[in-house]
């Protein structure tokens, strides 16, 4: 991968990365000055992108949040509970935030790559925010992500950076008074109604339709569809999934979406 950790593909099961899981591995790694080389594909990709999308259509970059990407590169794959992120944490400190540091200068130069590739918007997504404990999750998924804005609007001012801490329950609150991010992404537990009275004005709400439904489809997918729109109207909306698409979606069951968003 573009800091140097070994990466691979095991058939049925996705990626696995060689561990850090101390002193030793961090000094294997390449700081964040390095990164674009490897990079390069998908800035090429976003200049290309950029020239062929219809105008309105924003183009927008994303980026996993640093202690999404630390728990997959301490545990060398994906976890059920990121247990052995938090063990690190706990055992040894200085590690982990010597990668969170070298993780954090990485994604402001990432994304700054991207928005001067055309990005006009970007996204961080910490899909495991929610597997952080109390005062933790401040620090680890809330303070990273705050420095990566407060960077990237130097570099780029006017650049609007979405936030998206999945799982993060009431910590949404923090998040969004202190992140710092002018969008605010939500999984599919949060309520649309307590969202929209509780986080705005401070950030535009995107989300958060369930992802299952795309597989389902029928009267549920429209009802799911037209909830959403009910539950955040009255100020600013992005429509989403709660998370990502998955593989079995039915192609036809996004256009249906697409049809009750419109109509």
């Amino acid at each position: 991968m573009a800091l140097g950790a070994e990466l691979w593909f095991e058939t049925g099961e996705g990626p696995r990365l060689s561990p850090v899981t101390g002193p030793d591995d961090l000094a294997r790694l390449a700081g964040a000055e390095t990164i674009h080389d490897t990079l390069e594909p998908v800035y090429e990709t976003l200049r290309i992108l950029k020239t062929e999308l219809p105008a309105g259509t924003a183009l927008i970059g994303f980026a996993g949040a640093p202690w999404t990407v630390a728990t997959y590169m301490i545990a060398g794959r994906g976890t059920p509970d990121q247990a052995p992120a938090r063990r690190l944490i706990y055992e040894d400190r200085a590690s982990f935030d010597a990668l969170m540091r070298r993780l954090t200068d990485a994604t402001v130069a990432y994304l700054s790559a991207q928005v001067a590739a055309g990005a006009e918007a970007v996204k961080l997504f910490d899909s495991w925010a929610g597997a952080l404990p109390g005062p933790l999750f401040r620090r680890y998924a809330v303070e990273p992500v705050r420095e990566i804005v407060a960077r990237l609007r130097e570099a780029h001012p006017g650049i609007p950076v979405i936030g998206f801490p999945r799982g993060a329950g009431a910590g949404y609150l923090a998040f969004a008074a202190e992140a710092g991010c002018q969008g605010l992404a939500l999984d599919t537990s949060v309520d649309p109604g307590w969202a929209a009275a509780a986080l705005r004005p401070g950030a535009c709400l995107q989300g958060n339709l369930d992802p299952l439904l795309l597989v389902t489809g029928g009267a549920a997918l429209i009802e799911g569809t037209r909830a959403v729109l009910r539950g955040f109207a009255g100020g600013p909306h992005i429509f989403n999934l709660g998370h990502g698409i998955t593989p079995d979606a039915d192609p036809d069951n996004v256009a249906r979406m697409l049809e009750a968003i419109r109509g």
